[in-house]
Formats: structure tokens, C-alpha cells, sequence
């Protein structure tokens, strides 16, 4: 088996966009922010979307049906910091930026560099993440240009972070 720490030089080497999710069930808005996203499908196009489980997000999108996803645009790093840096057991994110309800009830921001609304297709847990596979009932381009990636927002820190308790056996 293979040690965890073996893949530190792969994991320093790639620098990834960043995304803000969003979802919305039994009343309750939250949303945060995942390195973890990639396009899974071509046609039909769908996105695998990873939430950590000690996140808050990770609860409402537990009940949730649909998710948003919405990349985040090279200026961008106050709203990478807020949905980041601050935890909606505490903080209501959404009463700091413009958002609208999307086709299928989740939050969809006004400013973004493009975004997404989906149905969850499938959960799957990932180690100390769940897989959402969503499918693509809406979307669209924003306002924001470029792409904020990992290496610009090195600077955040997790409100919820991830410890070696969280993640379970090997």
C-alpha cells in the first residue's frame, strides 16, 4: 500500500481552479468553497463535485437535490475568502453577495466567471470528501474574467479544516 505522503510532489505540482458550491434543502442556504471539482462526462455533460465532510456545506447538500457550481473569476479572492475562510454554522454568506434562486432551488451568484445548477445524480464518499455527480440542468457565463486558481488563494484558511482525525482509516 501506498503511503499518503507519496503523492505530495503530485499534489504540490498541480494548481487547480477554484469553485464556490452552493445548495439549498429544508430551508437552509449554504455554500463553500471546492478545489475538488472536475468535468465527468461529455455528453451528457456532468460534474463530480467533492465537499468536505466536516464542511457545513456538506450537510444541506446531503439533503439537497440539486447543487450550483460557479467558478470563481481571477479577481475574485474576497468571495473565495468568504465562502473559504467563513463557516455558515456561523456566518450567512449570502446576505455579503447577490444571488438568485436557480432552476432547482439552489443559490446561484450574480458574480462569477460561469456557473452551473444541477441535479445530484449520485453520492459517493471520497476519502475525507463526498462525490456529488451532477448533472447539468442550467448554467451560463458571469460577469467576473479569468479563473482563480489554488496558487492565488494559498493564502485562505479553511473554516472548517481537515485534520487526521477526519479522515478515517487508509
Amino acid at each position: 500500500m501506498t503511503s499518503p505522503g507519496t503523492a505530495q510532489g503530485l499534489t504540490d505540482a498541480i494548481d487547480t481552479p477554484l469553485y464556490v458550491v452552493t445548495a439549498e434543502a429544508d430551508g437552509e442556504r449554504s455554500g463553500c468553497l471546492a478545489g475538488f471539482v472536475t468535468q465527468a462526462s461529455i455528453q451528457p455533460v456532468r460534474f463530480l463535485i467533492c465537499i468536505s465532510k466536516v464542511n457545513h456545506t456538506f450537510g444541506v447538500a446531503e439533503k439537497a437535490h440539486h447543487l450550483a457550481l460557479h467558478a470563481l473569476g481571477s479577481d475574485q479572492h474576497d468571495v473565495a475568502t468568504l465562502f473559504g475562510a467563513q463557516t455558515g454554522d456561523d456566518t450567512d454568506k449570502f446576505s455579503q453577495v447577490q444571488w438568485s434562486r436557480g432552476v432547482g432551488g439552489s443559490p446561484v451568484l450574480a458574480s462569477c466567471a460561469a456557473w452551473v445548477e444541477g441535479t445530484i445524480l449520485n453520492r459517493m464518499s471520497a476519502g475525507d470528501h463526498e462525490a456529488f455527480l451532477v448533472s447539468v440542468d442550467d448554467g451560463g457565463p458571469g460577469p467576473a474574467a479569468g479563473c482563480l486558481m489554488l496558487s492565488a488563494a494559498a493564502d485562505i484558511e479553511a473554516g472548517h479544516p481537515v485534520s487526521a482525525a477526519d479522515q478515517g482509516p487508509p
